[in-house]
């Protein structure tokens, strides 16, 4: 066994966890499952490479509550560590994140507190545990690697007995963070963070009906079997390329988005962008009621498809923050304030892309289907005309777009209602009055 103390340069840094993120501690799961999922893709490309032989056999990630035990076990079947990079992850690589992101917290904790709280990673186990452990083995052929760590700047290191490539991190959850150990806090928290990571995770079993065979007899009952229970979904519909979808697919998603959300949406704009920054989701239009208040915070901020915030002022102009949906981009700064994030050049160039295609998908709907359209409006104005009021480059888009309804109940773009007017409301020397 080898004992060591972690290069702790920032004093104290376990105190400071709790402290500047006590309102915060459930990210701890986020951060841990962002870590199972990073060492599960790894090992998929080092596979794909064909330079290691690798049995992948559908990896997967799980989370158990031992709740007799107080421990919280999340397990992966990635790429997995030697002793040697135990040590090194621990004491430079996850410490310098760690210490990084307190830093930043710490100067923004005055402003309106800083955009999703990624960068704590490992350490942010601490916020919930008395103490934890990380037994893991690589995929190379060396022993296992089981590492203890109090939440003191000492640690233990020693060999494991672990037969199988992966890394489980158990937390002994501490008596101030007993709801960890409840099977519907951890469900909350996987539903709200993990709900579309890409890899799959695994939360207890279910039971499922086997579907009865068509010559079945009338009384006869499905059979039963118990099934990994899957919270997540790993392909959502984002995360696909549009011509793969059809009108049916977006609406699913839209449900799965919103389950309590029972009237459909008008229609969609799927954004996808890989340069000069990466993009990708999909947006909806629905119908607008009239608390404007009660309508915004529906669009749910991604990167790389872990949830990060349904606050996307700053990132999508305030206009569309009426409408719903999802935007994932690894290129938003997210340990930043949000005073910061709207002076960012690269979230501007975000902001702007995204009025910009929901601005064509308004001109192509209106070209397209001009009734259909028309019969849209009363339901989507009020977002056309905040938009028209509060962004330039959108108000000179929205002659193609925007309507003007007339006393006897038709609609006129712009161009046609200046046409129609001017004959009738010109001088002698044919200008307009």
């Amino acid at each position: 066994m080898k004992k060591g103390n972690i290069n702790v340069s920032v004093e104290n840094i376990f105190p400071l966890i709790k402290k500047f993120l006590y309102s915060d501690h459930e990210i701890f799961l986020r951060e841990l499952i962002s870590n199972a999922t990073d060492a599960t893709i790894k090992l998929k490309h080092i596979a794909s490479t064909g330079k290691e032989k690798i049995e992948l056999n559908d990896p997967k990630i799980e989370i158990k509550i031992d709740k007799k035990g107080k421990k919280l076990h999340i397990m992966d079947e990635g790429i997995g560590m030697t002793a040697e990079e135990v040590e090194k992850y621990i004491n430079e690589v996850a410490f310098s994140g760690a210490e990084e992101f307190l830093e930043k917290y710490k100067d923004s904790a005055k402003d309106t507190g800083i955009i999703g709280h990624f960068g704590l990673g490992f350490y942010s186990a601490f916020m919930v545990s008395s103490k934890v452990e990380i037994i893991s083995k690589s995929y190379k052929k060396k022993p296992g690697a089981h590492w203890t760590c109090d939440g003191s700047p000492n640690y233990t290191l020693e060999k494991s007995d672990k037969k199988t490539r992966g890394t489980e991190i158990i937390l002994h959850i501490d008596k101030d963070s007993k709801e960890f150990l409840e099977e519907n806090r951890i469900t909350e928290l996987l539903t709200k963070y993990n709900k579309f990571m890409p890899v799959p995770i695994k939360f207890g079993t279910k039971e499922e009906n086997i579907p009865l065979p068509k010559d079945a007899k009338e009384d006869e009952k499905p059979k039963t079997i118990t099934v990994d229970n899957i919270i997540n979904n790993p392909q959502p519909a984002w995360t696909k390329q549009p011509k793969d979808l059809k009108d049916e697919d977006y609406k699913d998603f839209y449900r799965e988005l919103y389950p309590m959300q029972f009237e459909e949406p008008l229609f969609n704009i799927h954004l996808n962008v890989d340069y000069p920054f990466n993009l990708t989701g999909i947006l909806y239009f629905p119908k607008i009621s009239n608390d404007l208040n009660m309508q915004k915070d529906k669009i749910q901020l991604y990167q790389n498809q872990v949830f990060v915030t349904d606050n996307v002022e700053g990132i999508v102009p305030e206009f569309l923050t009426l409408l719903r949906g999802v935007i994932d981009s690894p290129d938003i700064p997210l340990n930043v304030s949000r005073s910061y994030l709207q002076a960012d050049g690269a979230v501007k160039k975000i902001s702007a892309y995204i009025t910009r295609k929901v601005a064509d998908k308004l001109t192509s709907l209106f070209k397209k289907n001009r009734e259909d359209y028309e019969k849209k409006w009363n339901d989507i104005k009020i977002v056309i005309e905040y938009g028209m009021l509060s962004e330039d480059k959108f108000f000179e888009k929205s002659e193609k777009f925007a309507l003007y309804p007339s006393v006897d109940g038709k609609f006129y773009t712009y161009e046609e209602l200046y046409n129609k007017i001017k004959a009738k409301q010109t001088d002698k020397d044919d200008k307009l009055i």
